[in-house]
């Protein structure tokens, strides 16, 4: 091959392309798009891990020490609506799914850039109805609206919250149709399912469980108003209704959500993993096809949420197994990131420590769902802070750790900046140890029969409480760090390569941050997925310059 010498970066990128507010609020680019949802997502963080704190403040006393009990209701229900709808669903798929979709399959933009921009609008007038709602007074359900508490004896802002989560279904809905037409349609040549990476798998499973799933919820909290306006039995059983069917409705989207929320940091993991052990993930197969059958299983379980909803053993039994199998395909993940680890070519980035703590956590999350799934131990530790301990590790031990470490990942791609390393692994390291003071004494909590919700608690239980809030401040500044340096990286940090991790994928060979259009020319795929080749051997469109330590400067044209 004739060694050339490529020309350099292009100045104009996606981020100076335009100037002024104007040309933000009414952009079509899809990594625009993606940082107005970056900004609005991290917003609503803030808001919900407030919330949290308050929460963990309360609890440091047996008898509650910040407010009153009514007041307390309103604190947890409104710190699960706006970190479920508002931060978790969207996190990852709005946000780097919508920045690296098209980067990945070689795509100039989604299939619909223009429905994108008002999947942002939508998400936006959403959140504007329950931002109303915590103003005017909040709201005491739960995240989850139980009728017929919801229905008929909550005096809060119920039908406010109810729609902003009905319009932001519409947001769901809207993504997950681009994804999934992007994807069929928009793949470079040579970009084959085969080829494609996992975390366009994971992404492409996602998209099926929104486009799928969210009308159910959309007409069960239509359902819930309307039963509240104009009294009509519903799901209330002094009209008539039935309870029963109110959690049937939500459940059988609320569990899919779940998947909605941690497939997407699962397909973030994969990368990650493959990255830097520098191998190409084990069971590629597999892994691609294990989130096909998450979303599938996803659909099947919803009941083991209602084992003591008084619903048929029989029924239960189904579930109980359903449940259990579901891990299978989670499992098939775990076990071949473990595989793909072994005698790699590790390298403990701030990325990687974010991708091992998630195995670590997801772990706990999995194996303690397995406890769940029992009918025998689900009627002791249903409703008790095992519950709430599970969820966290799942959720916020999963999705949470997925988005931090791939914004870390693709923050070179996205800003043209890196942050600072010893900043980013303290910060990871505290993360980790802040998430288990937190969560890890709840599961004892549950276990001794802690009832979860209660805004008192007897004076034995004054111990764990008070390590579960100690835990949370660590984890809070754990969570701040990040949020302080990357923000300072985008005006003084080091200069971004296009490929500063010497990663094989198509998002790493255009320049760093992208131009508008994404590529210069339209890239041909000809390599597999995860081919870690040496850098001399690398096509790339735009200069490239490997890590520290690589032999190789100059590269060599295909």
């Amino acid at each position: 091959m004739e060694e050339f010498e490529l020309p350099p970066e292009p100045r104009v990128n996606y981020l100076n392309a335009t100037y002024g507010i104007k040309s933000w609020l009414l952009t079509k680019d899809h990594k625009r798009i993606a940082l107005l949802y970056l900004g609005t997502v991290t917003f609503f963080f803030l808001v919900g891990g407030l919330y949290a704190m308050l929460i963990r403040i309360h609890l440091l006393t047996p008898g509650g020490l910040l407010v009153e009990p009514t007041t307390y209701n309103k604190l947890f229900s409104q710190h699960g609506i706006v970190m479920v709808f508002l931060v978790l669903i969207p996190s990852i798929p709005a946000t780097l799914g919508n920045f690296l979709i098209p980067l990945m399959i070689g795509a100039k933009d989604l299939a619909f850039p223009r429905i994108n921009l008002l999947s942002w609008y939508i998400y936006v007038f959403a959140s504007l109805f329950v931002v109303y709602a915590l103003l005017a007074g909040g709201v005491d359900t739960g995240w989850t609206f139980y009728a017929p508490y919801s229905t008929t004896f909550s005096n809060s802002y119920v039908i406010a919250t109810g729609l902003g989560i009905f319009i932001n279904g519409f947001s769901s809905i809207l993504t997950g149709l681009n994804f999934i037409v992007t994807i069929h349609t928009m793949r470079a040549p040579g970009m084959t399912w085969s080829r494609l990476p996992l975390f366009v798998w994971s992404h492409y499973a996602t998209s099926l469980i929104m486009v799928l799933g969210t009308p159910v919820i959309a007409i069960t909290v239509v359902l819930l108003a309307f039963e509240r306006m104009a009294h009509v039995g519903i799901f209330d059983p002094a009209l008539g209704g039935d309870p029963v069917l109110f959690q049937h409705l939500f459940w059988f989207y609320s569990h899919p959500a779940v998947y909605i929320m941690i497939l997407p940091s699962m397909g973030v993991i994969s990368e990650i993993i493959a990255s830097f052990s520098r191998k190409n993930i084990f069971g590629y197969h597999f892994v691609a096809f294990s989130s096909l059958a998450i979303a599938v299983f996803g659909f099947l379980v919803w009941g083991h949420h209602m084992f003591v909803s008084g619903q048929s053993v029989y029924a239960g039994m189904i579930f109980s197994f359903l449940s259990y199998a579901v891990a299978i395909p989670s499992a098939i993940k775990v076990f071949n990131w473990s595989a793909t680890l072994y005698k790699g070519s590790i390298s403990y980035e701030t990325p990687m420590l974010y991708g091992l703590a998630f195995i670590g956590l997801f772990m706990i999350g999995g194996m303690t769902g397995l406890f769940l799934a029992a009918l025998a131990v689900d009627v002791h530790v249903n409703q008790t802070y095992f519950v709430v301990a599970h969820f966290h590790y799942v959720m916020v031990g999963g999705t949470l750790m997925g988005y931090l470490g791939g914004l870390h990942l693709w923050w070179p791609k996205i800003t043209g900046r890196m942050y600072p390393e010893g900043w980013g692994r303290f910060a990871a390291l505290v993360i980790f140890i802040g998430f288990h003071l937190t969560f890890f004494p709840q599961f004892l909590l549950g276990y001794q029969g802690m009832p979860r919700r209660y805004a008192a608690y007897v004076p034995e239980f004054q111990v764990l409480h008070v390590l579960s809030t100690a835990g949370a401040s660590i984890l809070g500044l754990g969570f701040v760090i990040p949020m302080i340096y990357l923000v300072w990286s985008m005006r003084y940090g080091p200069v971004a390569s296009a490929n500063p991790w010497a990663l094989p994928g198509l998002e790493w060979r255009t320049t760093s941050p992208p131009p508008t259009e994404n590529f210069a020319v339209r890239p041909v795929v000809t390599w597999e997925a995860y081919e870690f080749a040496p850098p001399e051997e690398m096509e790339i469109v735009g200069k490239f310059e490997p890590r520290e330590g690589a032999d190789h400067q100059i590269l060599s044209g295909g």
